[in-house]
């Protein structure tokens, strides 16, 4: 970077200097967990001589205040994908059920959302269309923020509630699915040529959510993908131009995706996830009724606390999932 030509490829510089961003990141992180060793070395040496209650409880408290650091640490250096660094595209679909599951669909939005909020992390809704009643049909959201697709893909499946339905009123026990799919969010600098005969734009008025101004034009842009059969909306900004750019940056990232599924033999896999939202494919439950919990069903991590997971408490189950896939790939 101290180079005089280094800035002579704008492109080229920006990379670098994400790389940079990236290692230096990791570096601090392994800083911090070399210190916090050096520091329980140290207390494990003064109880082998002091064995006082006050000592005791210094270190207990030691290890509860440093164990949410080391364990976020792990997490981070287990994000050895090439795209593990990069923001996060995260869509929500309901699966049958109507206004129930398109109301699951929502809470968890406000979930993500939450957690990305928690993280530092800025959460951006690009395309949403409203459900009939309540809750949504489907929606669109950008996650960006330093390894956000490495932490979310842990996400990448199908979600069931089971709960005393507020839309019955027998109050009968409902259970609802919403399948989640997240991309990483491609840089500029990542080559995916789309050549412009492959594609159709539409445009149409925007509706729901958004800022103001953006329901009154068709400033709203759907841009189809026919080789692929990939469809991406976007709907935030006022400008058609902007809302275009935006789209075409999804539909990069999509079409990334699916060739690097296809390289690495796993995309049969994500299709058939794709075509049952239902019955026997959850990868988490989440049970309000008739006993609070959260589980996850390839790691079995679990929680009682379902306030808190609804809030965005989601890291337990990220870590576990990292965890689980070191484990199998070793």
């Amino acid at each position: 970077m101290t180079d005089s030509t280094f800035w002579n490829d704008p492109q080229e510089a920006q990379k670098v200097t994400r790389e940079i961003s990236h290692k230096k990141l990791v570096l601090e992180k392994i800083s911090v967990i070399e210190r916090i060793k050096d520091d329980l070395e140290t207390y494990m040496l003064l109880l082998n001589e002091d064995h006082s209650e006050d000592l005791q409880r210094e270190t207990s408290e030691y290890l509860l205040e440093n164990g949410k650091i080391v364990e976020e640490a792990e997490g981070q250096l287990l994000l050895s994908g090439k795209t593990d660094h990069a923001s996060a595209i995260l869509t929500l679909h309901p699966g049958a059920g109507g206004t129930e599951s398109q109301d699951w669909a929502e809470m968890l939005l406000r979930m993500y959302s939450r957690w990305s909020e928690n993280s530092g992390r800025k959460f951006e809704i690009i395309e949403y269309q409203p459900g009939d009643e309540a809750g949504l049909k489907s929606v669109t959201v950008e996650v960006k923020g330093e390894f956000s697709y490495g932490m979310l893909k842990s996400e990448i499946g199908i979600h069931r509630l089971v709960r005393i339905s507020p839309f019955n009123a027998q109050g009968k026990r409902q259970t609802s699915f919403v399948s989640v799919f997240v991309f990483p969010l491609l840089e500029d600098e990542v080559e995916i040529e789309i050549d412009p005969s492959d594609l159709r734009i539409d445009t149409y008025r925007a509706s729901g959510k958004g800022g103001q101004g953006v329901n009154t034009t068709d400033s709203a842009v759907r841009i189809t993908h026919i080789p692929s059969g990939i469809v991406v909306s976007c709907q935030n900004e006022r400008s058609q131009l902007k809302n275009k750019a935006v789209a075409m940056q999804v539909l990069k990232s999509r079409l990334y995706q699916q060739l690097e599924d296809e390289k690495q033999k796993e995309r049969q896999e994500i299709e058939n996830t794709k075509s049952d939202i239902g019955w026997g494919n959850q990868i988490r439950s989440y049970v309000f009724h008739p006993y609070q919990m959260v589980k996850d069903h390839r790691t079995d991590y679990e929680t009682g606390n379902t306030s808190a997971v609804m809030n965005g408490d989601l890291d337990g189950f990220i870590y576990a999932y990292l965890k689980y896939k070191a484990e199998r790939n070793k």
